[in-house]
């Protein structure tokens, strides 16, 4: 079994970084290192798997057997404590260029285990324009044992100077019977569960993992999808949005306390706070305010990036339910992801258009488009829940 066997209905896309693994390794044993691609782009749909390949070939390119799964090599990569991979997931909105350019810096170093020196960029779309160009210098002129992997939805996501100097890797929707299987074969699901989890997830690797292992999931994603049919009327628009909203907040709340706490108290032993002895105090020591302030802006960015990703999530349920409908009254012979709410959708499907329809799914689609613009959460939940109500106003 080898690190790309991991890779969810990805077969092609796995040959590839496997080719290209061997051609670093005969680059570098023929003394060739500048021979080798170094850097790379993983685009792919969300849920496709783009950070799990971008870590499998990490590991197959520091593997002396070129991602074998069972030499330490990769089980250090696979666990994140090689010293020759770093992984950067931006936590907050954006990426800043002042990241950036500390990560350049490092990037600079050279390997001290393995043949190279790998960075693999999670979600390398949410750099700043600023950003983005301190990034492009590292990548036209990289180190000889450095390799970059950066990873976004589609290349169109990076600026044209950066997806132009990479080589780009497109992973593909995993399908329903794929998903399933690795759900029935790696964490032991039932086949029923397993296949309900694939076909409503549309092809989302983990989300599909946390619906079928996760009771809480599922009593979300139910709650989403009784939204339609809760939508009689003015007040039961806003009291929809707030909820919506509100479980946003939640998720948002109960994803970053404990790990709000840690840093927190971490950085303040950092300063010194209620140490003693001469020269320190109970408080924090010069500096540290600075820093305090700047982990509670970085905390804030990033407990809304969680509220505004768990209410997306929320979002896409509806976007595909309606699609459902839409299917039920075209008579389209396609898979259903709500097909666990057939009742729901037919009675949608009689008591409206297909032109009724495609307004819905639009409002929703505003609404995600509103909510990445930063407008205010429970104002654009409203506009669009009374959309839902009545599409035609």
């Amino acid at each position: 079994m080898t690190v790309f066997d991991d890779l969810v209905g990805q077969e092609h896309a796995a040959a590839v970084l496997q080719r290209a693994a061997a051609a670093g390794a005969e680059a570098i044993a023929g003394g060739r290192g500048a021979g080798m691609t170094h850097a790379w782009l993983f685009t792919g749909p969300p849920g496709s798997g783009r950070s799990e390949a971008a870590q499998a070939f990490a590991a197959a390119l520091l593997c002396p057997d070129q991602g074998c799964g069972h030499c330490d090599m990769c089980h250090q990569v696979s666990v994140g404590s090689h010293p020759d991979v770093e992984t950067v997931r931006p936590q907050g909105l954006s990426y800043s260029v002042k990241q950036t350019r500390e990560l350049v810096l490092r990037a600079s170093g050279a390997p001290t285990l393995g043949r190279w020196r790998v960075m693999l960029f999670e979600d390398a779309d949410r750099a700043t324009e600023a950003a983005a160009n301190a990034l492009l210098k590292a990548i036209e002129e990289p180190p000889p044992r450095t390799v970059w992997l950066l990873c976004a939805p589609s290349p169109d996501d990076m600026v044209i100077t950066i997806r132009s100097r990479c080589r780009v890797v497109t992973l593909r929707t995993p399908s329903t019977a794929a998903i399933a299987h690795m759900l029935a074969t790696r964490d032991d699901v039932p086949a029923e569960m397993a296949e309900f989890a694939a076909r409503a997830t549309q092809g989302h690797v983990e989300r599909a993992r946390r619906l079928a292992l996760d009771e809480e999931v599922r009593r979300r994603r139910e709650a989403v999808l009784s939204l339609p049919r809760s939508l009689t009327g003015v007040g039961e628009c806003v009291d929809a949005a707030e909820r919506l909203v509100k479980t946003s907040s939640e998720d948002a709340q109960d994803a970053t306390s404990h790990l709000n706490d840690a840093e927190t108290s971490e950085l303040r032993k950092i300063y010194g706070e209620g140490s003693t002895g001469k020269g320190l105090n109970k408080g924090l020591v010069r500096g540290g305010a600075g820093a305090m302030k700047e982990l509670e802006d970085r905390q804030k960015s990033r407990a809304t990036r969680i509220k505004r990703d768990s209410l997306d999530v929320a979002l896409l349920d509806l976007v595909a339910f309606y699609r459902d409908v839409l299917a039920v009254q075209f008579g389209a012979q396609v898979e259903l992801s709500s097909d666990d709410r057939r009742a729901d959708l037919a009675a949608l499907a009689r008591s409206s258009s297909p032109e009724d329809t495609l307004r819905r799914i639009d409002a929703i689609m505003l609404c995600r488009e509103r909510l990445a613009a930063n407008v205010n959460p429970q104002i654009a939940v409203e506009a669009m829940t009374i959309s839902l109500w009545r599409p035609r106003l």
